[in-house]
Order: structure tokens, then sequence, then C-alpha cells
């Protein structure tokens, strides 16, 4: 089953997520440059899609898209907090205490800093979704 990309859907990850490409400058020094990233998947679960300095000031991101079953695996935010955008799929983000969300799309989850946590595909398609990650502090 495909979910339909509502425009707002659209601009939310243009405006949020900007392209992997060579570093450029806003005419300042050490500033980042506005960009557009394509979202495409490299064919792992995970694709980088910002890495952090010099692409943008603090914030990273990905392109997931897991396959029915599988899931990223157990990892902290550490300092950092967790944004995921959701476009297709269903699944479960699981904490370390045992309770979950439910992860689906057209729906963005929230992660604080310093949670312990799992995202796993429940449903029989793709999972695909877009995280962000900021430093908290």
């Amino acid at each position: 089953m495909r979910s339909s990309w509502s425009s707002a859907n659209v601009a939310l990850v243009l405006f949020l997520l900007t392209p992997s490409v060579p570093y450029a400058t806003n005419g300042r020094a050490g500033t980042p440059a506005p960009k557009v990233i394509p979202l495409t998947s490299s064919g792992n679960d995970v694709t980088p899609v910002l890495a952090g300095p010099p692409e943008s000031v603090k914030m990273k991101s990905g392109l997931v898209v897991l396959a029915a079953g599988k899931s990223v695996g157990r990892h902290s935010t550490d300092q950092n907090e967790e944004l995921l955008v959701v476009f297709e799929g269903q699944g479960e983000m699981t904490f370390k205490d045992g309770s979950k969300l439910p992860v689906k799309a057209n729906t963005a989850v929230y992660c604080p800093p310093q949670t312990e946590h799992n995202v796993t595909n429940t449903g029989s398609e793709n999972l695909r979704y877009v995280y962000i990650v900021s430093n908290a502090r």
C-alpha cells in the first residue's frame, strides 16, 4: 500500500533537509548554504542525508528504508533529540523500559535526549522515513 505524499509533507522535507553536495557557503566562512537533497536510497537500510558540519551547523539526518521485520537496532539519542518523519509503512519505536509508540505513514515521532530505542518494521511493506537529529545542548 502506497501512501500519498501531500504537498505539506514534501514542503516539510524540502525545508528540513538539504543535499549531500560539496560544501558551499552563503558568502560567510563556515556557514552552510541552502541546498536540495534527493531522497533516494543507496540500497542500504540507512542512507545519510546530512552528515553534520560542514553540510549543516549541527543537524544530521538520513533516509531509512526497512524491509518487513527488519529493525535499525537498539541505540541511544545521547545528547541529541531525534525526529522521525514517516512516509510509508508501519512499525513501532520500542524503548528500554519496553514501552512502544506506533510509527506509521504520515506521522512524525519525537524522541528526546538520553533515550534508548529501536525502530522495527511491523508491516508487510517497506517502512520508509527520514530521521533528523540535532544536539539538544
